[in-house]
C-alpha cells in the first residue's frame, strides 16, 4: 500500500488558463480593448481564483488572476473618470485648459 498523504498537493501542477487569459485581457484593456478587455479580465480573474481554490493545489496561477483583476478594475475606474470628464466637457461645465486651446480647432 502506498501512503498518499492526504492534504499534500499533487505531484504535477498546471497553471490556470483562465488566469493567464485574465492577465492578458487586463493588459490588452489599456491598449486594444478598453472596456471589453477590462470586463473580460475581471470575469475571468474571479473564475480563475475560484478554480484555483477548488483544485486542492493541482492548479496554480493565483498571482496571474490577481493581477488580471487589478488591471481590469483600474481600467474600469479610469474609463469611468474619462467618461465623466467627457460629459462635463460636452455639457460646458468644464473647459479645456489654456494650453490645449491651439489644438482644439484642428491645427488651423
Amino acid at each position: 500500500m502506498t501512503n498518499q498523504g492526504y492534504g499534500q498537493p499533487p505531484i504535477y501542477q498546471q497553471t490556470s488558463t483562465m488566469a493567464v487569459i485574465s492577465l492578458i485581457s487586463g493588459i490588452a484593456s489599456f491598449f486594444l480593448l478598453p472596456l471589453l478587455g477590462a470586463i473580460l479580465a475581471i470575469i475571468l480573474g474571479y473564475s480563475a481564483k475560484k478554480e484555483i481554490a477548488q483544485s486542492g493545489g493541482a492548479v496554480t496561477g493565483e498571482g496571474l488572476a490577481r493581477w488580471g483583476l487589478i488591471l481590469g478594475w483600474v481600467n474600469i475606474g479610469l474609463s469611468l473618470i474619462g467618461i465623466c470628464l467627457g460629459i462635463l466637457l460636452v455639457a460646458g461645465v468644464i473647459t479645456l485648459p489654456f494650453c490645449f486651446i491651439p489644438f482644439a480647432n484642428g491645427f488651423n
